[in-house]
């Protein structure tokens, strides 16, 4: 049976009809998933801090984002209704039509309720302060088994009870164990972060801010949110003991980064 007598066989030729068919419809989901998700193409999330919310709607419009408000905190020396922070960060690389959570600076405090986070881990303690909208301090280390586990909560060098009503915003501290045999941490690269990032990452190591250092550039509350790291003591990776204070400089002036940091 020759090759023209195989294609006119109904079977034969139904099967090629259904293979073609088949190889089309992969195709061209290939191509609409392709264009769905913007496969292999990320933007740069900007900068909303300090915008309001008509400047970050117009930004993000700009840049290939949406935005949604995800919650508001009072912070008192920062403009009524701009913006705080922002999740992904400025400078995140993600795909085109992503949601950035904004959080904005509300005219007046709501009142929150001090939370239980007697128990709880260091990193657990922190992403509840934040939920119910209170601000992380200082991390108090003393001897005791459980490295990292909290053992008591403080505002201003007093425990504070669980169910207590708090203007939102309020640094709470926190007194946390520390066993001798696990004590060290690695100190986190800061340079080029900006400052509330830098403070975050800072506490996320188990390390507190020690020395803030704003340069001449940096006149304002809200030139200080936008400010960024360009020197840091200790340096990045150096291993040193939980609750180690870090020296941190900030500035707004690019040309102050190290050659490594610069775009």
């Amino acid at each position: 049976m020759n090759i023209k007598e195989i294609l006119n066989n109904w079977i034969v030729r139904n099967l090629l009809l259904a293979a073609v068919f088949v190889a089309a419809v992969v195709i061209l989901v290939s191509v609409l998933l392709s264009i769905g998700t913007q496969h292999g193409k990320e933007i740069e999330v900007p900068d909303f801090t300090n915008m309001t919310w008509t400047e970050a709607k117009h930004a993000a419009s700009e840049a290939g984002v949406r935005i949604i408000q995800a919650d508001s905190v009072y912070v008192r020396r920062l403009r009524p209704g701009v913006v705080y922070l922002q999740t992904p960060g400025a400078g995140e690389h993600v795909k085109r039509g992503r949601r950035i959570r904004l959080t904005t600076n509300t005219t007046v405090p709501k009142e929150v309720i001090m939370p239980s986070l007697v128990g709880y881990s260091m990193r657990q303690a922190k992403a509840e302060l934040a939920r119910t909208g209170l601000s992380l301090g200082r991390l108090i280390y003393t001897r005791d088994i459980a490295t990292n586990s909290v053992l008591r909560q403080q505002r201003g060098g007093v425990d504070i009870k669980a169910g207590t009503p708090l203007a939102s915003g309020t640094t709470i501290n926190l007194v946390l164990g520390l066993n001798p045999n696990d004590n060290m941490t690695y100190v986190p690269k800061l340079i080029g972060k900006q400052y509330l990032p830098a403070v975050d990452q800072t506490l996320e190591s188990s390390l507190n801010v020690g020395r803030l250092h704003f340069d001449e550039t940096v006149k304002t509350y809200a030139d200080s949110v936008s400010a960024f790291v360009y020197q840091q003591r200790p340096s990045a990776s150096e291993k040193v003991r939980m609750g180690t204070e870090l020296t941190i400089s900030l500035t707004t002036d690019p040309a102050k980064l190290p050659a490594s940091q610069k775009k």
